[in-house]
């Protein structure tokens, strides 16, 4: 009876002991799961792409750094929410302008255009190659430049169309485009990305769209942001009047092998940046961010240039 009693007790010790160990492991195994996960919070949402930049934090709302070549996604964070785009909509902009019209023909800047906010340095009724108004537009962010460009190319088998019915016509032309480059976030209200309301941004799309937008210019177009990677340049207008065109990306004169890049900010927007640039011969990288601060932009995307092209080195 006590042997029998001793065995009953010792059975029970045996499974207390079982269950100690088994919630022991299962403690541990949550305290590393719960690690990981605070861990993988600090850098980026997506596992892919943790790897590469695993000490990175931004400012950003959403970035994206994609790797042309190799088709690789290096980094991305919320990469496809759908946020404002401020003047990053202007890429749009050139693209559908130069896919309506050749780069040798003329814009005129019209008084209607004028009155877009922002002054540039226009003349009324001053004429302009487009691919010169296009290069000074995209290096200053020049609201009135895109606006010139919109109303003489807009609706352009209407004669009897109005600047409202014209510009429409541009920005439908413009989401066209979107459709058919598979750009399912991106949006346009206008073509300069400047707020239509307090609620309500003139651009919308994602961190990703405006990297695949990039990616097809770089492919398809390269030359229509070849003016974007200098710091400051002049253009002339066909009215021989002299225009300094400074680069509204601080960060021109500092990214290496810099192929392409544009600006945006606006009150609702926040600070957005993208470039493009080739830290080694044949290796383009897009980097962009969206919804950061006015300052905090070009931080970072300096952050994530800093490290491409450590990932790019040891790799």
């Amino acid at each position: 009876m006590d042997n029998q009693s001793s065995i009953t007790h010792d059975s029970e010790i045996s499974f207390f002991t079982f269950l100690i160990i088994i919630l022991v492991f299962l403690l541990t195994l949550s305290f590393i799961l719960d690690l990981r996960i605070k861990r993988n919070d600090i850098s980026a949402p997506s596992e892919v792409v943790s790897k590469p930049f695993p000490l990175i934090t931004l400012k950003a709302k959403a970035a994206y750094v994609y790797d042309i070549r190799t088709e690789t996604i290096l980094f991305a964070k919320n990469e496809d929410v759908r946020l404002p785009l401020a003047s990053l909509a202007k890429v749009m902009s050139a693209l559908v302008a130069e896919d309506l019209s050749p780069s040798y023909s003329t814009i005129t800047i019209v008084e209607e255009a004028l009155k877009t906010e922002g002054d540039s340095g226009f003349f009324k009724d001053e004429k302009w190659f487009l691919g010169d108004i296009l290069d000074f537009s995209l290096l200053t962010s020049s609201n009135d430049g895109m606006r010139a460009v919109a109303l003489s190319l807009g609706a352009l088998s209407r004669s009897a169309a109005t600047s409202e019915e014209i510009v429409n016509d541009f920005i439908g032309e413009m989401n066209i485009k979107a459709s058919e480059l598979g750009l399912k976030n991106m949006y346009f209200w206008n073509e300069t990305g400047l707020d239509e309301l307090d609620i309500r941004s003139g651009a919308y799309g994602s961190a990703k769209d405006i990297g695949i937008l990039l990616e097809y210019i770089i492919l398809h177009n390269p030359e229509l942001l070849v003016a974007t990677r200098d710091t400051m340049m002049t253009i002339r207008s066909l009215d021989n009047f002299l225009h300094i065109a400074k680069n509204t990306n601080s960060l021109a004169s500092e990214i290496p092998g810099l192929i392409a890049s544009k600006t945006g900010f606006t009150d609702i927007a926040g600070g957005n940046l993208a470039v493009v640039f080739d830290p080694e011969l044949g290796h383009p990288i897009i980097v962009v961010i969206l919804g950061s601060t006015e300052q905090g932009r070009f931080e970072d995307v300096r952050a994530l240039v800093n490290a491409v092209m450590e990932y790019v080195t040891t790799n």
